[in-house]
């Protein structure tokens, strides 16, 4: 297949060594690794690759006509102010705010809701390119103290601080190599837990290193100590892999300890009374023993949320015996006997429960990847309102038990936002708007959303949304972005986004995104359906997807661009590399390229649970057939035809990316434009294969708004010029 691109002239692509005596031995059989180089960072061999394929990504992408306008459009429209939901703290209410083209959102507060509203934390102000992130925070429970996690250049890696919120000063409270901690503040206000890493290296830049991450713990901070004071309060040697969450009830009288091992909805679920401690939290200090925490559930079988308690009695959220989950309750201290609040239901997800009114529940559901609301009663479970919701997602919903009110953020394909306020003192409760986002010059009567469901290979029906302008023709002319993710049972709900509107808008595209298993979309069984031995179901239906645009008259081969983030970013390389003949462009962000190794870098080994580990001889049976690293081939060899080639593709990492680190990207990309471009005189390949390597850049998370406008306007330019995309205004 050759795209419009095709008929340009060949890039030059620059060359990189291949050492071929790295070769690994999997289960008898032999795997060479020849970038295998490419993992070590800090290598001057790493960073001229590095240099020379940005410069190389450059050159491409200033022969895109449409990347100023693009951008300049994707500016013009994300140029409005973005307000979250308020939440209360003590006697103070709070919310985020981003005027329009601030790099990252500001922290107000404000006395009531009518108030005259605060800065409390500008992120702005911390640096230059607006770099450092509020990656996580929490407010003291009289509203005295904020702590407040800061990320730089998108790393995982956290630094805590604290400040008075009466005047703004910072506290000398300074905790570092944090990472996947929440903040969760005992309520006589003396101090938080937290969980961090042992400190990895001295000179270290935070975020580029590769190193595993093992043996989190979870510490108690005594406000005004010295972190080298903070008291330990779990950890578990004999499982280095496993990550730990500790947070105080809502009634302040018990700590709760999750243990994580790995990425499925299962949890450990321990718990401590603090009241039961003769010298409190901080007699531990010097006895250096362990709180003692008692094991309510000691297994893997199930996840289980807090979402109240009155006393020992415990209500939960959780998916034993229930793949779309239930609410139960038991009393902690007999736990032989639990109850079901509301059971299980027969098609919809339980997305989330949060307790508020006393004895009242926000219930949210997922009923074919659209968001229901109810108010149900705590102790019955009994259904006492629906909410009225058009069709979109729940984003938050802000509340805590002793409030009389919610405040509910709504979000869809055409509405950018809106916060609710619900007051649930009435009979009836009333939804009211309380906020509305508006972006100037969008008329969204000018747009429709669809959604289909397209029969996969083995015949399950995959649910997918497609946005367009109204009354398009179906002739198979038109330039079709599809998206997917499909794993570790995330739901990709209905959400705004000004870059795909511009391209409905302005390019005439349709952007499509479809719900493929692996995600969370219907439940457990969803997930798992696409996870392990039977991964292949993801791509079997991003598949399906595509041939359903084409068959439908939407799109041609040569006009689908498909994209993916993350686990997205594995989908998309591996779906070029079994259907190259399907799409016209492909965009693979911060991917998981290499199945065999991934779980020895950082956080990788937490992926297993989703993919398998390839030290097992089954699980590498499975990995190696798909992971996009070692399955690259030349189409013209395979059964495609003379002149087929893989899409125009572009892979998009970045330096600070400790999550899923950037040597995925770049051994792929090497492996590419190796064995379709270089390594064959006269190669049919044409179509460009570059990376995009974003600096001071992490997986996603913290990312400032300018870094996200120009992505946009890179990566969909891009697409544009490779789709044979024309610009209208």
């Amino acid at each position: 297949m050759g795209s419009v691109a095709g008929d340009a002239v060949r890039l030059s692509y620059p060359s990189a060594r291949r050492d071929d005596s790295v070769v690994d031995t999997y289960h008898g059989a032999q795997i060479p690794d020849p970038y295998r180089w490419l993992e070590d960072p800090d290598s001057e061999e790493t960073k001229e690759f590095v240099e020379k394929q940005a410069d190389l990504a450059e050159s491409v992408l200033a022969g895109c006509g449409d990347r100023e306008g693009l951008r300049r459009e994707v500016t013009r429209l994300f140029d409005h102010p973005r307000h979250g939901a308020p939440f209360r703290r003590g006697d103070k209410y709070f919310h985020f705010l981003n005027s329009g083209l601030q790099a990252q959102s500001v922290l107000y507060v404000q006395d009531g809701l009518d108030a005259e509203a605060q800065v409390l934390l500008d992120p702005n102000t911390l640096s230059k390119d607006g770099t450092v992130a509020l990656s996580t925070y929490s407010i003291s429970e009289d509203g005295k103290y904020f702590a407040y996690g800061l990320s730089e250049s998108g790393s995982d890696w956290v630094t805590i601080r604290v400040m008075h919120i009466a005047d703004r000063q910072p506290t000398s409270d300074k905790l570092s190599w944090v990472k996947f901690s929440s903040i969760s503040w005992t309520h006589d206000g003396k101090g938080f837990f937290y969980g961090r890493y042992p400190a990895p290296g001295v000179g270290l830049d935070a975020g580029t290193e590769t190193n595993i991450n093992l043996n989190h713990q979870i510490y108690y901070h005594v406000m005004g100590s010295d972190q080298s004071e903070d008291i330990l309060c779990w950890k578990d040697p004999e499982n280095p892999k496993h990550i730990f969450g500790a947070s105080v009830t809502e009634d302040g009288k018990y700590i709760i300890l999750g243990t994580y091992d790995g990425c499925d909805p299962v949890n450990k679920l321990y718990y401590c009374e603090i009241s039961s401690l003769p010298e409190g939290i901080e007699g531990f200090k010097e006895t250096k023993q362990m709180l003692p925490f008692v094991k309510l559930i000691d297994n893997f079988d199930a996840q289980y949320q807090v979402v109240a308690n009155d006393g020992d009695e415990f209500t939960f959220v959780t998916n034993k015996n229930a793949p779309k989950n239930k609410l139960v309750r038991v009393n902690i201290k007999k736990p032989e006997v639990w109850t079901d609040v509301i059971s299980e239901h027969e098609r919809d997800v339980l997305e989330s429960v949060d307790a508020v009114n006393g004895n009242q529940l926000v219930v949210c559901y997922m009923s074919d990847v659209k968001h229901t609301l109810q108010i149900r009663d705590l102790i019955t479970g009994n259904l006492l309102h629906q909410l009225p919701l058009e069709i979109g997602s729940v984003s938050e919903v802000s509340c805590r038990r002793e409030d009389k009110e919610v405040f509910i953020g709504f979000t869809s394909f055409l509405s950018p936002g809106i916060t609710y306020r619900c007051n649930l003192t009435s009979t009836i409760p009333e939804m009211k708007v309380f906020r509305e986002i508006s972006v100037p010059g969008f008329d969204r009567t000018c747009f429709e959303v669809k959604q289909i469901f397209v029969p996969s290979k083995d015949g399950t029906k995959i649910p997918m949304f497609i946005m367009s302008k109204k009354d398009i023709e179906l002739d198979g002319s038109h330039p079709t972005l599809l998206y997917g993710y499909g794993g570790f049972n995330i739901s990709i709900t209905p959400s705004f986004s000004v870059s795909r509107l511009v391209l409905c808008k302005n390019m005439g595209s349709i952007v499509c995104i479809a719900n493929i298993r692996g995600g969370g979309e219907y439940g457990e069984e969803w997930h798992k359906a696409g996870a392990l031995a039977k991964k292949q179901n993801c791509f079997d239906d991003f598949i399906a997807c595509a041939e359903q645009l084409i068959s439908a008259g939407y799109t041609s081969n040569k006009k689908i661009c498909i994209e993916g983030g993350s686990n997205g970013g594995l989908l998309v390389a591996a779906c070029i590399n079994q259907r190259p003949d399907l799409f016209g462009c492909a965009l693979a962000h911060v991917g998981v390229m290499d199945m065999l190794r991934f779980h020895k870098f950082t956080v990788g080994h937490a992926w297993t649970t989703d993919y398998g580990c390839s030290d097992k001889e089954d699980e590498f049976g499975w990995l190696i057939k798909y992971s996009p690293l070692h399955n690259v081939r030349r189409p013209w060899e395979q059964s495609f035809g003379d002149n087929s080639q893989y899409p125009a593709t572009m892979l998009l990492t970045a330096d600070h990316d400790d999550r899923v680190v950037p040597l995925h990207s770049l051994k792929l990309l090497a492996t590419l434009q190796y064995v379709l471009c270089t390594s064959t005189e006269d190669s049919p390949q044409t179509n460009p294969i570059i990376g995009r390597i974003d600096r001071k850049s992490g997986h996603g998370p913290g990312r400032p708004t300018k870094k996200l406008i120009d992505e946009a306007a890179d990566r969909y330019s891009f697409m544009a010029k490779m789709l044979g995309t024309t610009w209208t205004e």
